[in-house]
């Protein structure tokens, strides 16, 4: 059997917007096959059997066959090495729980060479599995020493990347909430700092704390001393503590409090440091050692009895609540606590050390409250309990068993106080209670601790009962239904395509401003924030429509987007308001995207029509026919427009009732259906280009397309084109205009 060199992987780029391929972002590479273009899976002995060993698991996809054991049937078949190395990507990322269904392989105009593309959510997870994948094709190719162990090596790489690059579950459960409303969502930092929306119309979260939510309640959340004191005011039960500085003074304010106590740290959370129902002065002592580690300081508490309860509240409401249970393991006379530990708890698939585990492991090396638990019974983790005997090995931090439906409306009532006192939208708050069900002053129940930016994960995943859409409650409490057809968005324009589109682009942008709107504007003259040029350089590519979008003062955008940077990066934006396409031109430009005529333009520059609003509007240039043609891939309405009104495509679409913008007798018209107009503030098209030499008519009819489709009155549409400047330096100069003065005004200028 011959042996290969490994493929070459040429080019390596991750297309973070929508692009050639899909909606989402991709990881896109280009492959050199080399030899192994001459051969195809069904050429190389041994090889699917190799490959189907290693990853049995294939056989559950389609391919393009349709059906389960597609792409098996493609490998004996005979399918290309390209082919092959994207499902075996696929299945990596399946097997590390990040499951995608897309993937494509396409060959290029030059032999053996491909484009083969995977969709990943993150760039580096990306670029991990399709080293591994690469890795373990060779492999298989060449029958080299790889087996099922090496396969969990590649996967665990994998998942490391996972772990590390993605959000937690918090973060991502309130992100896929958002995304199931259609509200955009862009990921700030490499944490959890994530922006839902869009310019001004955004809001931010960071885990489970949001835009709304208090520095000053955060601080005081923090204080667990000054918390109870103000829940205490406003008539909320809580048991009464006090702050101590050593050990000594834990045991006389136990000793002041009366017995059982509690001792916790001062501001700590997640039960970190926390012991309960202590009983003796040694067990005091040994408490205060355990908690003054986790804190700034450290809190005797009278201990509530009863079981530990979180119930989460957001906007007001409580919308789920967990409870905790006392952890225990039983002896059985052979083992020693450890490996209770071990077999009895730890063994459980609900725990792990990852954040998307529900429970967590429980380390006794490290764990000084268990350490201190055990000894409070008379053992250590190397004793060997008693067949039958229950050692409690944790009483607190639990919260594993959802009781939403049980909370009594005091009890949320109370929750809900106390989170406004605290000053929280959203607020875990622990209260302790032998029964939830129940008022929490009949039974000596107690609200013992608030949590600012508390963690989903209990709700989303509890290990007993029903899952809470908790996320879906803190987007609704950003983004409430009531308020806002369109959440999160607000007016965005694309213009793609090549011919005179910078003009346009600042030409759509002036109109827009002038119907009060504060505008940005993103193209290859600059980048632009209400007419005012902020950087001069050439602002036509994903990172500048990317900075418009985090902008909380735009109110608007336009963004230029050549082919280039469609096939570079993809569209800086998911969906958009306003599309315009206006040329196929630029493909002699493109000879390295294997693009060599103006054909090949049509499936780049249709993603700007692909990901227009179904309340949105395509804005295409009739005087190409192929451009025209795009219209059926529009979600939303269609506008053409021609200087030449006897354009083909123009007269079937009047026909069926659609918009069009053309000129006739020197004027611009508006037309929709059988219905014409002129466009009133606007005369005689001859006599404005003479004053107007930058700007081409093509470009004001684009322009009084997009403007017609946002609703701007028509009135102002037509002073606005008179107005435009279309020289730069005239424009840059128009700005010592009194930024005062009102938009209405701005127009006769």
């Amino acid at each position: 059997m011959p042996r290969f060199d490994d493929i070459r992987l040429l080019r390596i780029r991750y297309l973070r917007g929508p692009n050639v391929w899909t909606y989402r972002p991709v990881l896109e590479t280009w492959l050199d096959l080399g030899p192994l273009e001459d051969f195809p899976s069904n050429k190389i002995e041994g090889f699917p059997e190799r490959l189907t060993a290693l990853l049995p698991a294939l056989i559950e996809h389609h391919c393009g066959v349709g059906e389960r054991g597609g792409f098996l049937q493609r490998l004996t078949e005979g399918t290309w090495a390209g082919h092959v190395l994207e499902h075996v990507v696929i299945e990596l990322l399946n097997l590390a729980g990040m499951p995608t269904g897309f993937g494509q392989t396409r060959s290029t105009s030059k032999h053996g060479v491909y484009r083969m593309v995977f969709r990943a959510r993150e760039e580096q997870v990306a670029r991990t599995a399709l080293h591994e994948g690469h890795r373990l094709l060779m492999a298989a190719i060449n029958g080299d020493a790889y087996d099922a162990a090496e396969v969990q090596k590649a996967v665990a790489a994998v998942k490391a990347k996972v772990d590390e690059c993605y959000l937690g579950p918090s973060t991502a459960a309130i992100v896929a909430a958002a995304v199931d409303r259609g509200i955009p969502s862009l990921r700030l930092n490499s944490g959890n700092l994530v922006q839902l929306g869009h310019g001004a119309r955004q809001q931010r979260i960071w885990t489970a704390e949001t835009d709304h939510t208090s520095a000053i309640g955060e601080s005081i959340a923090s204080d667990k001393q000054l918390t109870k004191s103000l829940l205490a005011s406003c008539g909320v039960p809580v048991p009464e503590g006090q702050e101590v500085g050593s050990a000594e003074e834990a045991w006389e304010a136990a000793e002041d409090i009366g017995l059982p106590v509690a001792v916790k740290p001062v501001d700590a959370n997640h039960g970190r440091g926390v012991s309960l129902d202590l009983r003796t002065r040694d067990e005091v002592l040994a408490a205060f050692a355990v908690a003054e580690p986790e804190g700034s300081g450290v809190m005797v508490e009278r201990f509530v009895r009863g079981q530990e309860h979180r119930l989460l509240v957001v906007g007001g409401e409580v919308v789920a609540a967990a409870r905790g249970e006392i952890i225990t393991v039983t002896g059985d006379g052979r083992s020693t606590v450890a490996e209770l530990i071990e077999s009895q708890l730890n063994s459980d698939p609900r725990r792990g050390a990852e954040e998307e585990f529900p429970l967590d492991l429980i380390v006794l090396a490290t764990d000084a409250k268990l350490q201190l638990e055990l000894q409070r019974q008379g053992l250590t983790g190397e004793s060997v309990p008693e067949a039958g005997r229950e050692v409690i090995i944790q009483r607190n931090g639990n919260l594993g068993v959802d009781c939403t439906d049980q909370v009594h409306p005091e009890v949320a009532y109370a929750a809900t106080l106390a989170a406004r006192a605290v000053g929280l939208d959203i607020a875990g708050i622990d209260l302790v209670c032998l029964d939830v069900g129940r008022p929490l002053q009949s039974q000596g129940g107690a609200i013992v601790e608030v949590n600012a930016g508390p963690g989903l994960l209990m709700h989303l995943k509890p290990a007993v009962g029903s899952p809470r859409p908790v996320g879906r409650a803190i987007c609704d409490h950003l983004f409430p239904e009531s308020d806002d057809e369109r959440p999160g968005r607000i007016p965005v324009v694309g213009v793609a395509g090549s011919r005179e589109n910078a003009v346009l682009a600042r030409l759509v942008a002036w109109l827009v401003g002038l119907s009060g709107r504060h505008v940005g504007l993103a193209c290859r003259d600059g980048l632009f924030l209400d007419r005012r040029r902020v950087d001069t350089r050439d602002s036509a590519h994903w990172a500048a429509g990317r900075r418009l979008l985090v902008n909380r003062q735009v109110e608007a955008v336009v963004i230029e987007n050549g082919a280039a940077t469609i096939l570079a990066d993809g569209l800086p934006y998911d969906r958009c308001e306003i599309g315009i396409v206006t040329d196929l031109e630029g493909a002699e430009q493109l000879a390295h995207e294997d693009i060599a005529e103006s054909d090949q333009m049509v499936k780049v520059l249709r993603t700007q029509v692909d990901v227009v609003l179904d309340y949105g509007t395509a804005v295409l240039n009739a005087a190409d026919a192929r451009v025209a043609g795009m219209a059926p891939l529009c979600d939303g309405d269609v506008i053409l427009y021609a200087a030449d009104p006897h354009a083909a495509p123009l007269a079937a679409h009047m026909a069926a009732g659609g918009k069009v913008v053309t000129v006739r007798q020197d004027r611009i018209v508006l037309a929709h259906g059988t219905s014409e107009s002129f466009l009133p503030g606007l005369g005689r098209l001859t006599v404005w280009s003479a004053h107007h030499a930058g700007v081409g008519i093509e470009s004001v009819l684009a322009a009084v397309a997009a403007a017609w489709a946002m609703a701007i009155p028509l009135n102002l549409i037509g002073a606005g084109i008179e107005a435009f400047e279309a020289d730069l330096q005239l424009a840059t100069a128009s700005l010592q205009l009194d930024q005062s003065q009102p938009a209405a005004s701005l127009q006769l200028a």
